[in-house]
Parts: structure tokens; sequence; C-alpha cells
């Protein structure tokens, strides 16, 4: 939400998100994936890699550089320090998520393969430490900005990218959290038929404004095609344009870019706009709500397209009024907002918000809102979110038959949680939530927080049904959505306003919760909800919290199948977090590999190691073929008792049985491995799941936990769709 409020509400297929279980693969613009986004890059965790400098964290500490990292863990360099990555893929290029303290701003020396680059990683904190003292319970918040850097040169999985501190570097001290790894395709040519700026005067140096060369090229293309060509460059646009009706296409994200901080400002947009292909980069420093500094304020009208888009250093990205129903925005990253990624601000029906990847949002990195009129059948679907450090990571305030699925948020902070389904009605005319809410197969990694408003540091939920202005009278169906090492408690219901307002008309069926600090559900007003086939392990304090507020009761009614989660907290007081979820030292119970980082000798076209760590059985990874051994090693942190693997393939019958010869290592440094189990048969077979388990001979205490595989009786290379490690 970008609107003054009282309160903050709280909050995979492919690509290799290593720190969180994610992997990289060209974008789909219409199929959706398991879970999260299919992104262009794989992330590497700093705290993961070589470093001379201190590593920092875990923490959840809010306000600390630790607490505002992915996998809540970072490494600090000062002068002379290093932190040297392994690229995990062919590499041209690099964006980095650091951190430099207030007021500083310089260079950091980038290093391939032991050569430094001419060219330096520029950093700055000025679109960092944002403070939003009407926000009650903020802190300065937003300490990490991201800089990218092409390196002029493509290097092969394996490389060693260096950032290294060197006498010219004076802005420390740095901290890396991680960087993304990503080969970027040249920069397109220009479509057939299409208007390009520079031929009406746009200047691709930045040097004067293109404006009105812009909005010239729109106009002459309503009538001539609609394709405006944005050619590689830097183009400053210090106005606004109306693109009604008009394709406006670039070379690439990384190619063609708008230097703007307000580009489409239109309350009743014409529509059929479609933006594709490149980058709007602005320079918003704060977080002013009376001002516009987004990238399309108000509506683009019906049937508009946004994809392929990199957003950045904006106050919103999106904050959608009017109409802009059947709109599609995917495949689009959003870096380091002051306040929203997007919010549907009322009246948006059947918009697919899809595919696109949220990292360092200032408030709700995805949002609807359904002020003056309700959003209508509009759905959040396979996005990828991290560390959105003021609010939710996906919040629906409002609205009628909105669906949340598939999607993948990791590492919330202050004032929020993973996924926020609330009656905050943050002004009016409000329309509260209707009909049928749709919550299911989402993948939540560390998230909800700690709301200082609400008396005694009240902790928030990874997932909260909120009756914040009015009950709840939909019907929320909360479906097999999957909660990793949640800091506080993985259910929550809740009047965040303190009336005691019902939640009603919930079911919670399947998933599981993995790790949770305080409790599996945890429930704070009168109502009820139905719960069943919830599986919960490593639940910290209790698996209820029942203390209705101010009064009343709040029925939890158990259904078969559930586990984990049988005994009730005595008392209504705050509880601190026990042993269970996120908690410090940040380590999950359960899976310990679930969401880690995980590395391999080889990979084939989009099969990458990630998706064994992504908690979907079907994406898989696939080693060059008729070369052996082939090795997959995952990361767990830090050193964890190890006794149990749990290796799958696709339960799909297709995969006819096969026999790998699988052998398990293990390290505490990932330099000198000690064998723990020998080279032996493991058989897949459908018939059974698909799925081989190896249970060594003792518990061992490692961190690093790799398979050897030297053959396979159904296809010539390493081949393995989920990669599961128990300490029991």
């Amino acid at each position: 939400m970008s609107a003054p409020r009282h309160f903050a509400a709280l909050a995979v297929a492919s690509t290799a998100l290593a720190g969180l279980g994610l992997s990289p693969a060209a974008a789909s613009p219409t199929a959706v994936q398991a879970v999260g986004a299919t992104l262009p890059f794989t992330i590497v965790e700093a705290e993961s890699s070589a470093t001379n400098g201190s590593r920092i964290g875990p923490s959840y500490a809010q306000g600390t550089l630790a607490a505002e990292a992915s996998n809540r863990q970072a490494v600090t360099l000062n002068g002379g320090q290093y932190v040297e990555f392994t690229a995990p893929a062919t590499t041209n290029a690099i964006t980095v998520a650091y951190a430099v303290p207030d007021g500083r701003s310089g260079t950091l020396s980038v290093y391939v393969d032991g050569q430094k680059l001419s060219q330096q990683l520029a950093v700055t904190s000025k679109y960092s430490y944002v403070d939003t003292s009407w926000i009650a319970g903020s802190r300065t918040h937003k300490l990490y900005d991201h800089a990218r850097l092409q390196l002029g040169r493509t290097v092969n999985a394996g490389a060693k990218i260096k950032l290294q501190v060197d006498g010219e570097n004076t802005a420390g001290p740095y901290t890396i959290d991680d960087v993304e790894f990503e080969n970027v395709a040249g920069p397109a040519g220009q479509p057939g038929g299409s208007i390009s700026i520079t031929d009406r005067g746009a200047d691709p140096n930045g040097n004067s404004d293109s404006t009105g060369a812009i909005q010239q090229a729109i106009d002459a293309a309503r009538g001539s095609g609609g394709v405006v060509w944005i050619p590689v460059g830097r183009f400053k646009v210090g106005g606004t344009i109306n693109p009604d009706g008009v394709t406006i296409r670039g070379a690439g994200r990384w190619h063609s870019v708008l230097l703007s901080h307000h580009l489409i400002d239109r309350p009743n947009g014409g529509g059929n706009v479609k933006l594709h292909d490149f980058a709007v980069i602005g320079e918003v420093t704060e977080r002013n709500d009376n001002s516009p500094d987004n990238f399309v304020n108000g509506s683009l009208g019906p049937n508009s397209v946004v994809s392929g888009l990199w957003l950045q250093h904006l106050k919103v990205g999106l904050w959608l009024t009017g109409n802009n129903d059947n709109l599609v925005v995917e495949n689009n990253r959003f870096y380091d907002m002051t306040a929203d990624g997007l919010n549907l601000n009322g009246t948006a029906n059947n918009a697919q918000i899809r595919n696109n990847y949220l990292r360092n949002q200032g408030d709700d990195a995805l949002a609807a809102w359904s002020l003056h009129a309700a959003n209508r059948g509009s759905t959040f679907a396979n996005n990828t979110i991290v560390q959105p450090n003021l609010a939710n990571g996906i919040a629906i305030y409002g609205g009628t038959d909105m669906t949340v699925r598939d999607n993948l948020i990791a590492d919330t902070n202050a004032l929020g949680g993973g996924i926020a389904i609330s009656n905050q009605s943050f002004g009016s005319p409000f329309f509260p939530l209707a009909g049928t809410i749709n919550v299911s197969g989402n993948t939540l990694i560390r998230t909800g927080a700690m709301n200082p408003n609400w008396g005694q540091n009240h902790p928030h939920g990874a997932i909260r049904v909120d009756a914040y202005d009015s009950q709840i009278n939909a019907q929320v169906r909360l479906t097999n959505n999957r909660l990793v090492a949640s800091p506080w408690s993985a259910y929550q219901f809740v009047d965040g306003g303190g009336a005691g307002r019902p939640v009603q008309n919930v079911t919670v069926d399947g998933g599981s919760i993995e790790g949770a600090g305080t409790f599996a559900f945890q429930a704070e007003t009168t109502g009820s909800a139905s719960i069943s086939n919830v599986q919960a392990s490593g639940v910290g304090r209790a698996g209820v919290y029942n203390c209705a507020y101010p009064g009343g009761t709040f029925a939890l009614n158990r259904g078969s199948g559930s586990s984990g989660w049988d005994s009730t907290w005595s008392g209504c007081a705050w509880v601190a977090p026990g042993t269970g979820g996120g908690t410090d030292p940040g380590t999950p119970t359960g899976n310990l590999a679930a969401g880690k980082q995980i590395t391999a000798t080889s990979q084939v076209q989009n099969y990458v190691p990630a998706n064994t760590v992504d908690g979907n059985a079907n994406s898989y990874w696939e080693s060059a073929n008729n070369a052996w051994p082939q090795s997959i090693t995952v990361d767990l942190g830090s050193n964890q008792t190890v006794k149990r693997l749990v290796l799958k393939l696709p339960p799909s019958s297709a995969w006819g049985t096969r026999t790998q010869t699988i052998a398990v290592l293990g390290s505490t440094t990932n330099s000198s491995y000690t064998q723990l189990a020998g080279a032996a048969g493991r058989t897949f077979d459908p018939g059974s799941g698909n799925t081989a388990t190896i249970t060594l001979p003792s518990a061992v205490s490692t961190r690093y936990v790799r398979l050897t595989v030297t053959g396979n009786t159904g296809w010539p290379a390493g081949q393995l769709s989920e990669y599961e490690i128990y300490s029991s």
C-alpha cells in the first residue's frame, strides 16, 4: 500500500535463486510454472561463497543488515577484503545486492578469473535508508540496493567472479547479500514498420530530454502499425507520455533504458497499451505519498500488457486506478521501490499478475486494494518475491473472487508477512472481501514478522486472515500451501483493529508447515476455520494458540489427515519463539535442503540444479549427457545433523524404472569431502513413487552434502527432481 496508514499489515519451477530454491529458464509469457517465477538468472548467496570478510547473521532484528538480507545472512567487506563467487552457469552480467553506509557512494572492484575489470561496480546509499515516520512502528529500512554490470565477456560455469575492496574503493564498509548471474542476450533488432524514437529526435545519450520525441513517435504510430521502437541507449524522460493504443518495444531491459520516475499518469487510459522489453529507472530517494513518483500512475486502460520490463528506484512500479480490466503484467523485474511494487487500487477485473520477480520493495510487493470499487476475478500467480521490507509479500485488501497461487515469497521483514487476506480498508469507500478468495500452492520461506504496533511486540504469521475493519464474509480457501521456517506462527486469524470481529468461512486444506517459531495456528479473534490434511513439523511452542481478543471464542474445526500440531498453548500472553522455525540460528527443521543453495558439475537446457530443492517433483535437474562422473551439491548453510536422504524423479509413468549409481559425500568446508555412503545402485520405480531413500549408517554433522552419479540405466546423465535431506 502506498497510501498513508496507521498500521502496515503483514507480509518453482525453473531458475536458480540459489538461496531460496528457485531456478533459471527462459520466461514463458502465457504458461505459468509450478512455484514462483521462471527467471533468466541464478542467485548465489555471499555467505555461502569464499570470503575473507565477515559473515553476518542470521538475524531477525528489524532494521539490521542481516535481517534485511535474503536468507537473513550476508558478508561485510572492509579494505582488502573480498567475496568470490563461482559462476553457476554461463554468465556475462551480474546484479549485486549490496549496502554501504548512509551518505556514501563510490565503486567496488570486480575480478573475473583473477583479472581485474576496467569497469567497476557503482554503489551508492542514495536510494537506501528510507524513513516513514507516519507509518507507526516503522524504522529506517530498505538498507540494500541493487547495481547491475555487464562484464564485457562471457564466462562459463565455474568461473570465479570476485568483488573486492581495493584502494580506490572508499564507500565501505560494503555488505554483499548475493549476486544474480545472468547471460544477457544481445540487443534485439528494430521491428519492421515500427517508428524509432531517435528518428523523432530522442537523445540516446541522455543529455537532452526525450519526452517530446517519444510522444511524437507514439502519435505517428497510432496511424501506421502501432509500434514504437526504443533502440539501445539511455533516454532522459522528464515528462509523462500517453501511450494509448500503441505497442512500445525496446531492444531489451539491459539495453533500452528510460530515465524516468513518472512516465505514465492517466486517470482513464484508452487501453490496448503494450509495453515490452525496456527498463525504467528513476531517481526516487524517499517515499512521498503525495507525489506520483510511479512508472504507471492511474490507468493503462483495458486489454493492456506490461512484459519484460526492468523497473527500479521508483516509489511504486504500477499504482493502478481506473479501468485496468484484463491487464497482463508478466515477466518483469521490480527492484528497490520505496513503496509497493504493484497495487491494483480498485476497479480491476480479470487482471493477471504473473511470473514477475520483485526484490527489496518498500511496502507490499504485490497488492490489491479495493478502494472506490472492488477488484474482481484477478490473479497473482507464479511470482517470486524476496525481502519486502515494510509490509507483505502479497496482500489482498478486499475484493471479490481473487486468486493468489503458486507464488514463492521469502524473507519478509517489519510489519508484514508472506500473504495477507485482509479487510483493512485504509480509506473509503472500501469493498470488503467477497465471493471466494483462493490462496493455493504457494511456498513461503522465512515469512512473518514482528508488528510493534499491537502491544507487547505482537508477531504476525506467514499467512494472515484479518478482519481488521469488518468481519470476513468471503469464502477463504487456503489450499496446499507450503510454509517453511516461519519465524513466528504459520497461520494467523485475527482482527487487527482489536474489536474481535469474526474471521469465518475459512478452510485450510493440505500443505505443510516445516518449522514455525511459535505456533502452527494462531487464533486471536472470534469466528472459525476448518482445517484438514495439514502436516506440521518443527513447531517451536505449540500447535495452537487460541485467545480471542477482546473476548469470545474461535473454533478450530479439525478434520482428518493432519499431524504435528496437536498441542494447545496455555495462556494468552505473547510468546517468544521456541526452537522451531526460522528464528536464530535460522535453520528450518524438516527437509534441511529446502530452498538452499545448490550447484552441479553441469546442466542441460533449463534442467538446472535448483529444480531439486524447489518442492516441485515435476521439475528436475539433468547433467550433461555421456560425461561421467557428475555431482550435485547442496549447501545447508551451516553444519547440520544429516541422517537420511530422499531422492526423487518426476512421478509421471513416462519416467520408466531406472537405476542410478550414486555415492554420498559430506564436507564442512566445501573443500575436503568424506564419503558418507558408498556408490551403489539406487532404483527409481514409478510404481512406488520414483523415490529412492538413502539412510546413512550413522548421523553425521556436515554442511555440504554431495551426490556423485556414475551411471544411469535409463538415460546417459544424472537426473534428479527433488533432493531432500533429513536429520532423522
